[in-house]
């Protein structure tokens, strides 16, 4: 599963740039919330989890750390959609779709809390 989380948040990193350079090159910075929460929560957040995952397997064969897999990985994306859709075309009806995101990926890093404190022990 680390290897996994650290392919994935590779993917999120090179949409955290891609966002990033848009930004900058049509000087319109209205989407930097999109671009830091995917830099932070996609790239940064899964880059480490997967690290820690890959060094304890242990945290990644229990449940919690399974659990925390499936709720960022989908939470996040959910977010993030719904977050670009608000601001590119200022549409607060899709707020319930970040606010669905935020929760889910929440959880799933509440779970990572969990399983961290539980589950990592010193070889």
């Amino acid at each position: 599963m680390g290897i996994t989380l650290i392919k994935i948040s590779a993917v999120y990193f090179a949409i955290g740039i891609a966002v990033g350079y848009y930004m900058s090159s049509a000087h319109d910075y209205a989407l930097t919330p999109v671009h830091v929460h995917i830099n932070l929560l996609g790239w940064t957040a899964l880059t480490l989890a997967g690290i820690l995952y890959h060094l304890f397997p242990a945290l990644a064969e229990s449940l919690s750390g399974k659990i925390h897999f499936w709720l960022h990985n989908v939470g996040l994306p959910i977010m993030m959609l719904g977050l670009f859709f608000v601001i590119a075309f200022k549409n607060e009806a899709l707020l319930p779709l970040v606010a669905t995101g935020a929760t889910v990926t929440s959880l799933g890093i509440f779970f990572f809390v969990f399983n961290v404190l539980k589950n990592l022990k010193a070889s």
